[in-house]
């Protein structure tokens, strides 16, 4: 079966169309500024990509261009549609009604709504991606698969905070946690490489990039992650502050007579890495300047490290001891440099790093030390990958 994966944005439209039987891309592509001028990557298997700038004023009409890529005589992969089995959709948040992967009826697109409440910028935009879809491709499956519903196995324990209970009771304040469909195929993948049953492993994933998080993934279920209500919550990110004291937003509002809103996009888009070194999100350039000489930009990478190792201790212990942890995502399957920074700290599990197997980017492979008690991993993640799989499981 071909799978065709959407994650619809506001003004963007990521999409892969994927062959289950062999899991392997036959083409992937982006659409950038829809609603304003439109522009448009697209690239088939084993070909250069194709660039252009067609009118896209809104998504459907996105939509609508990547249909005719994909079926393009040149350039397609497709002859029709009816080569295309079934649609995939990421849904950023699904709260506490969706546990799982499901088809997209209009109960579900009306509880999606529901949890809108809180992604009120990401679960909309997912919703215009399935209602397009829907228009240009009637009849064919659809499947909501969420970015929370790997952390719904997380216990009380883990995901109350400590405010008045009526607050979740009445409202559904608690830790939701993101990038689920990451953790969730990386665990998978780590089991696999280690030729163990995940029933049988506790695994802590590291997915480090711009966004940021770490999971305890117990018997192959999340039991705690370090994203909240929102994904604010956690690690120092490239623009998110993490984790901190909830007084620090009345003190800024106080102090600069700014609304607690304004000070939240300060907290998300001003703060992190960014914000601690003052040159850039992008680790690149962060790192570029440390080697210069510039201490606000080492100080930002020393904290970066020690938040995300703190994480993994906390998780051991949440765990009562951890078998693997594995690194994911732009930074933690390309970066060796903050891999080394993170394993420093680990020494006291026996996670030894070996800094020759540590030089790799982009691949699979386990990088500790051969007799190392506790094996380090580094695997790329394919969320496009888990969407399908959940996809083509629903409809066969």
């Amino acid at each position: 079966m071909k799978v065709l994966v959407i994650n619809c944005g506001s003004s963007s439209l990521k999409y892969q169309l994927i062959d289950s039987e062999t899991e392997s891309v036959l083409a992937k592509g982006l659409c950038e500024r829809i609603g304003i001028d439109g522009a448009l990557t697209h690239q088939p298997a084993g070909k250069d990509k194709i660039k252009s700038t067609p009118a896209m004023p809104d998504h459907k009409t996105a939509i609508g261009i990547v249909i005719d890529q994909l079926t393009d005589k040149e350039n397609g992969v497709v002859e029709s549609l009816d080569e295309i089995g079934a649609v995939g959709h990421r849904i950023v948040h699904g709260g506490e009604k969706f546990t799982k992967s499901c088809l997209i009826t209009d109960e579900v697109i009306k509880e999606v709504e529901e949890c809108s409440v809180f992604a009120p910028l990401h679960n909309p935009a997912g919703l215009i991606g399935v209602r397009a879809c829907q228009e240009l491709m009637p009849g064919l499956p659809m499947v909501a698969v969420f970015d929370t519903a790997f952390h719904q196995t997380m216990p009380e324990k883990a995901f109350l905070y400590g405010i008045p209970r009526k607050y979740y009771d009445e409202d559904g304040i608690r830790r939701y946690g993101f990038h689920g469909t990451s953790h969730q195929f990386v665990s998978l993948e780590t089991a696999k490489m280690l030729g163990k049953d995940i029933k049988d492993l506790k695994i802590i994933v590291c997915h480090l990039g711009n966004g940021a998080s770490v999971t305890a993934v117990k018997g192959g279920e999340s039991v705690d992650t370090s994203m909240g209500l929102t994904p604010l919550e956690g690690l120092i990110m490239g623009t998110r502050s993490g984790d901190l004291d909830p007084a620090i937003v009345e003190f800024i509002a106080n102090k600069e007579n700014k609304t607690a809103s304004e000070v939240l996009n300060i907290l998300n888009k001003e703060s992190g890495v960014y914000g601690l070194s003052g040159v850039s999100s992008d680790f690149r350039d962060v790192k570029a300047a440390r080697a210069e000489g510039n201490k606000a930009a080492a100080a930002a990478l020393d904290a970066y490290a020690y938040r995300v190792a703190k994480y993994i201790g906390a998780y051991t212990a949440a765990m009562n001891g951890v078998d693997a942890i594995t690194f994911t995502a732009g930074l933690g399957e390309n970066d060796d440099i903050t891999r080394a920074a993170i394993c420093e700290y680990l020494g006291y599990l026996g996670a030894d790093l070996d800094k020759e197997k540590n030089k790799v980017a982009g691949e699979p492979a386990v990088i500790s030390k051969d007799d190392a008690k506790v094996k380090l991993l580094c695997i790329p993640t394919n969320e496009e990958l888990m969407i399908a799989r959940d996809t083509v499981a629903l409809v066969k």
